[in-house]
């Protein structure tokens, strides 16, 4: 049963707010553009993280999702002035069901997750064994709120993103000031994550594993690194012998990322955003895992290699490891190193 009338003038989507979890939603996004290609739909996101999103078909207009309370009521005022039939949250907080009520929204859906069920107006239950939440890959998971609401879904939904002309020539014109040429092997390292350290390889590890594909392969190495990202990524660079291309002192922000990131041949990256990037642009990627559970993740894999060790004490989702790290330093640098060749040899 179709729970959504066949017209909407206005659908607020309330996107995610880690940059790896809006490109897992696109698939989401391709449904309800392609349930409702005339409606205006609008989406609810950090200005900062709109450029990953605004080349695509999906969006008509943007709100600024601020995550400070002080910009919440602002972000209401903005909700209102839309006057949206239907929201759909894809945050599983109760901020996101409070925004879309105060803003007026006519109908709320989004998990039926904790105490935030009685503002919604239906949605699916998450899948749990023994009361406890059941890790899906989040392609998934948010398709199932299509799913939920009775429209069509492919069996199959791999996330993809867009670039505009401008943001094309953008990317190219600093390609071609990194002095990279079309015939050049270029393996991009993200050795950052915004979410914490216990996401993270050792800067020296990535230093090591910069000298090998520089030696062994003839690669032109491509550094990439976010806001809050620089301690780890100067220490990568003052430890390694190889020659680095660090795009820091250009300021890339997640739109212009997007063709850096299409340029590589081949991307080694912690569990963070540029993964899947890579994933939406078919870039083959080697991905060290230490803290998080591999199942939220675990979709779209056939040009990824996952490497990470199965310990007691993971996964365990802490921002900050109380140990000894042992998840990530138990990768070797050669580990790695056989993981990219072997994808290169497959998908280069």
């Amino acid at each position: 049963m179709n729970i959504l009338p066949k017209h909407l003038d206005t659908l607020v989507i309330y996107c995610p707010t880690w940059v790896g979890d809006i490109v897992m939603a696109t698939p989401l996004l391709d449904c309800f553009r392609e349930h409702f290609p005339d409606t205006k739909i609008v989406g609810l996101l950090k200005k900062s993280a709109q450029g990953i999103v605004r080349d695509g078909p999906w969006f008509d207009e943007f709100i600024d999702g601020s995550k400070s309370w002080g910009g919440f009521a602002n972000t209401v005022r903005q909700v209102r002035r839309h006057k949206p039939d239907v929201a759909v949250l894809l945050p599983n907080s109760l901020r996101s069901a409070l925004t879309m009520r105060l803003g007026g929204a006519k109908k709320v859906f989004g998990y039926r997750h904790n105490l935030r069920g009685a503002f919604l107006s239906g949605g699916p239950e998450p899948v749990r064994s023994n009361l406890q939440i059941v890790p899906v890959p989040m392609t998934q998971y948010y398709l199932d709120i299509c799913r939920w609401l009775g429209m069509d879904v492919p069996q199959s939904a791999k996330p993809r993103l867009y670039i505009n002309e401008n943001l094309l020539e953008r990317g190219q014109s600093l390609i071609r000031k990194y002095g990279i040429q079309e015939q050049d092997l270029v393996i991009g390292l993200n050795p950052g994550a915004s979410f914490g350290a216990s996401k993270c390889w050792p800067a020296e590890h990535f230093a090591e594993l910069a000298e090998l594909c520089q030696r062994r392969l003839s690669a032109k190495i491509l550094l990439f690194s976010g806001p809050g990202e620089g301690a780890i990524a100067e220490a990568l660079v003052t430890q390694s012998s190889a020659t680095i291309i660090d795009t820091r002192r250009d300021n890339v922000d997640l739109e212009l990322l997007k063709p850096l990131v299409q340029r590589c041949n081949l991307l080694v990256t912690n569990d963070t955003g540029p993964r899947h990037y890579a994933v939406a642009f078919d870039v083959p990627t080697v991905v060290i895992m230490g803290s998080t559970d591999p199942r939220y993740t675990a979709s779209n894999l056939d040009k990824t290699i996952v490497i990470r060790k199965e310990l007691d004490c993971s996964p365990c989702h802490k921002k900050v490891c109380p140990l000894d790290h042992q998840c990530m330093t138990q990768i070797t640098p050669e580990e790695v190193f056989a993981a990219a060749v072997e994808l290169l040899k497959e998908h280069g």
